[in-house]
């Protein structure tokens, strides 16, 4: 038989459709085991419950393509516990992704939140690709990993995989952990590749791995945050031709439907979900025998139930020891009460656990004035008997501090911003948190309360006019004056729409976690005390103030 006559037999004997199965995680944030590390109760969430569905549906799919799609090394203490402390050993969360066989992880702008170093070590542990089209070296425009995109074939199809990356990292990220990096566009470096792929590639298939979220209402295309570019997803099913399907995340939300005729998948965070995609794919007359996605079939599957993958916990269990051991190691005591028993509480009167947080930037920096947040609502405040556990679990993120100056105009504008995470309230019913806080996702860290200066909120007001009184040492503050305030390095570069902070002169950096700070610093006085000053308070039409 002749080689013309084999390629003959062989192509009309092969399949006239392939099922592509896509899988993706996004957001895992170091979470591998179902537990929570404030008290130890178990979770339906994390690395681990993912493993076995997605085990399950390699049995039962031929062809199946796994993404992570960011934010995979940093999040919890025992990400930070092997960041800080076991960086020696293999990355937990990487020989997972290995024990699972992943094809591809994209770039997170949580991944650089550990320095340069620690990333580059993550990704050379990896025996999967890591893919970053839009972030170069600044030095000759190339991808800095190397990779913009991978290459897979499924019974002759040829599916390509493009990883793209929020360019918006410089707003939030030390400038020494992106050192020689340019972030550009990822709609025009998707306009740009996505044509690649298709012409000199030869694609058959393209996915999208966008860490990113979206700009706009998904159905209407109205805008439901400034528009930043720091989140592109709904521009580039928009405006860029040829995504069969796109993979996306950074806003934690749950997401399987169609945008602007492309199908869309972002699954939730901390391994709450495992994104998944049918691909079906035929051969098309039109195009020349070429394969063509004739329907996608999306879903977010949850890992409610499922037994924790044997080998994955075994592969955790000697980095959670160690970080379990390092969690209950004894700081201090405490005097007083500063647990969180009501979170919409805290942010409506100053808490001691406030105060403390604030009083510690503003002793350890110099700056008179402070800001912080509460992060989320599971933080549990501080017991008597004070551990590592408790630092931890109340401030989770690896934040520095920076003490910027600002006018008062500015810390006005802020106090502003910050009072529009609660709706108008006219005194009836419950507070509730403003959807511009908690659509698409809940956003309680950016919801600041200060030290330094009285104030008063009135959220009975519209947005933009709740500050009723503002006062620095017990006169008006002047919109002209200038003020060192100190806050983490998040807030004063302007993430959370704090423009205002944006470009203003750094008079301070220290650059140590304040996990570590706030640790250190009650380690050194052994004990410490619970107090109250009651300089801040939101109030309402009808309600007596202090």
């Amino acid at each position: 038989m002749t080689m013309e006559l084999k390629k003959a037999v062989t192509e009309s004997t092969q399949a006239a459709t392939i099922k592509l199965t896509v899988l993706e995680t996004s957001d895992i944030h170091g979470h591998i085991l179902p537990i929570q590390y404030a008290n130890h109760n178990p979770t339906e969430t994390g690395l681990a419950k993912l493993a076995t569905l997605i085990r399950e549906k390699r049995r039962h799919h031929e062809h199946v393509l796994l993404i992570d799609n960011g934010d995979l090394i940093q999040g919890t203490p025992l990400a930070y516990h092997h960041a800080r402390l076991n960086r020696e050993a293999a990355n937990p969360m990487i020989a997972s992704l290995n024990e699972l066989g992943y094809d591809a992880a994209v770039i997170g702008n949580h991944e650089f939140n550990y320095g340069m170093d620690l990333l580059r070590k993550a990704t050379s542990e990896s025996s999967f690709p890591w893919l970053c089209a839009n972030i170069v070296n600044e030095s000759d425009g190339e991808p800095f990993l190397g990779k913009p995109y991978t290459i897979k074939i499924y019974g002759g199809v040829k599916v390509a995989v493009l990883g793209l990356t929020t360019p918006y990292i410089p707003n939030w990220e030390k400038a020494e952990h992106i050192a020689g990096l340019r972030f550009e566009d990822a709609v025009q470096s998707a306009r740009r590749w996505v044509k690649e792929l298709r012409e000199r590639e030869a694609a058959d298939i393209v996915i999208v791995a966008y860490h990113g979220g979206f700009e706009r209402h998904l159905e209407n295309g109205e805008p439901t945050e400034p528009q930043t570019g720091e989140n592109q997803g709904y521009a580039l099913c928009r405006d860029v031709p040829g995504i069969d399907l796109l993979l996306t995340g950074h806003q934690h939300r749950s997401i399987a439907q169609v945008v602007c005729g492309v199908p869309v998948i972002q699954p939730g965070s901390a391994g709450a979900l495992l994104g998944k995609a049918v691909l079906t794919l035929e051969r098309s007359a039109e195009a020349g025998g070429r394969w063509r996605v004739a329907t996608v079939e999306s879903e977010l599957v949850s890992p409610h139930g499922a037994v924790p993958d044997v080998r994955i916990m075994e592969l955790a269990d000697p980095h959670e020891r160690l970080t379990q051991t390092w969690l209950d190691q004894p700081i201090g005591r405490l005097v007083g009460d500063m647990r969180v028993l009501d979170p919409m509480g805290v942010r409506l009167a100053e808490h001691p656990l406030i105060e403390f947080i604030n009083r510690v930037q503003m002793e350890l920096s110099g700056a008179p004035i402070s800001n912080t947040a509460l992060f989320d609502n599971v933080s549990p405040g501080f017991p008597e008997h004070i551990t590592m556990r408790d630092i931890v679990s109340n401030y989770i993120y690896p934040n520095t501090l920076q003490v910027i100056r600002v006018s008062g105009r500015d810390i006005e504008a802020a106090l502003e911003q910050t009072a529009g995470y609660f709706d108008t309230y006219d005194g009836q019913g419950e507070i509730r948190v403003s959807p511009a806080f908690s659509d698409p996702k809940p956003q309680h860290y950016n919801y600041d309360m200060w030290e330094g200066i009285d104030y008063k909120l009135n959220i009975s007001r519209p947005v933009g006019q709740r500050v009723t009184e503002l006062l620095y040492n017990g006169r008006p503050l002047d919109p002209d004056g200038e003020y060192e305030v100190v806050m983490n390095n998040y807030r004063a570069a302007g993430g959370g729409n704090y423009a205002m902070f944006q470009n203003k002169p750094v008079v301070k950096d220290i650059p140590t976690d304040m996990a570590e700070l706030l640790a250190s610093y009650i380690m050194e006085r052994g004990t410490i005390q619970s107090t109250l000053n009651g300089n801040w308070e939101v109030v309402w039409d009808g309600k007596a103030g202090r």
